[in-house]
């Protein structure tokens, strides 16, 4: 009789524990959110205050907007980066959402750098057939944060490391993550890419964060890891970030390349 009380106690508590670890993964999760809102709509606060700053420095309209920019960004996303790593590490359940082994930290590395070429063969590929249809490539909100990031050189460590990590704790874990578990694969995908396009503000390019929002959450299903859809994404913004940034560079060493192509043709026409 005694035994029995006893295992009856153990499951008890062993639900109630769960039970509490569960609420606790929850209340992660929407403290996560509120994070990244916070990350969003803070930088308004301070945008006079700091344009007039820098105004004040000197610095003509045009670059003090730039650089106005460009420290907020990085201030809210670094605080909020590392407050967001404080509460998502002292919740050890939070990343436990998959039934079975996750792969090691090796094969989920090495599936982030897969993951990368991924990126770079969809994305490829979305904007053929939106150009295609007519939409203009290019984005708007990428053009901006690399100008931004012309006058503020900070700012790229928001848009490569800080900005990844956070998009992937809210669009792969919060908003996929949970969705996964009530719904299907591509709902939870379509829906979180939708989020993730309305937070970009680049409807016209939905098919290109679908495509990304896509692969990232395969990695992550994959994997059952949200380390690899992380390394897939940093990696992405970084090449886009160093790609953007040395543009002129890359068109100088075109005309370069052109012009000994056509020195080339010439000198064996003449010594034929």
């Amino acid at each position: 009789m005694a035994n029995e009380k006893n295992s009856l106690k153990d499951k008890l508590f062993k639900d109630s524990g769960t039970k509490t670890k569960g609420k606790k993964t929850k209340k992660t999760s929407l403290y996560v959110l509120l994070i990244f809102i916070a990350i969003q709509l803070s930088p308004v606060l301070f945008i006079n205050s700091t344009y007039d700053y820098f105004i004040g420095q000197g610095m003509e309209p045009d670059m003090a907007q730039a650089a106005t920019s460009g420290w907020l960004i990085f201030l809210a996303m670094g605080i909020g980066f590392a407050i967001a790593l404080i509460v998502v590490f002292r919740d050890k359940k939070f990343f436990d959402i998959w039934k079975g082994k996750k792969l090691n930290i090796g094969w989920a590395i090495l599936w982030g750098f897969f993951g990368f070429l991924l990126l770079l063969i969809g994305q490829s590929l979305a904007a053929l057939i939106e150009l295609a249809m007519g939409i203009d490539p290019g984005s708007e909100n990428t053009s901006n944060l690399v100008s931004i990031a012309e006058v503020v050189p900070a700012a790229i460590f928001a848009v490569v490391l800080f900005g990844p990590v956070m998009e992937e704790l809210v669009f792969r874990r919060v908003v996929f993550g949970s969705m996964i578990q009530t719904t299907n694969f591509w709902i939870a995908t379509a829906v979180s890419a939708l989020v993730f396009a309305a937070v970009h503000l680049e409807f016209t390019h939905l098919l290109l964060y679908f495509t990304t929002g896509l692969i990232l959450a395969f990695l992550y299903k994959k994997t059952k890891s949200l380390l690899t859809p992380i390394i897939a994404h940093i990696l992405l913004n970084g090449y886009v970030m160093l790609i953007q940034l040395n543009m002129d560079k890359i068109n100088r060493f075109i005309e370069r390349m052109e012009q000994l192509e056509q020195i080339q043709f010439i000198t064996q026409i003449f010594f034929r």
